[in-house]
């Protein structure tokens, strides 16, 4: 018994933090936003007309995103990490990925 509480606090430390970035109004809240190493965001279309989220140097990029579909990246490296809608490039982000 005692090893099994010892794995499931093992597996509840290494799962990674969640933020979720709404697109609505044509822009990308919140901006700009700081996370952890290991994070995973998720972008939420609230628009009622398809968005992209394409990362500028092409690390990643989701299809189109009808009203209240998802996409989701989980940022493995530190840096500052540009992004935008490539239907409505004046639609920009920023994301600070640090070590904490």
């Amino acid at each position: 018994m005692r090893a099994l509480m010892l794995a499931l606090l093992m597996v509840g430390a290494a799962q990674a933090d969640e933020v979720h970035i709404d697109i609505k109004g044509f822009m990308f809240d919140p901006q700009p936003l700081e996370i952890a190493i290991g994070t995973t965001v998720t972008w939420i279309n609230h628009d009622p007309i398809p968005h992209t989220v394409a990362e500028t140097s092409h690390l990643f990029r989701s299809a189109a995103l009808d009203t209240d579909e998802r996409f989701s990246w989980t940022f493995k490296d530190p840096g500052t990490y540009q992004y935008f809608c490539t239907v409505h490039p004046q639609m920009v982000g920023t994301i600070h990925v640090v070590q904490r």
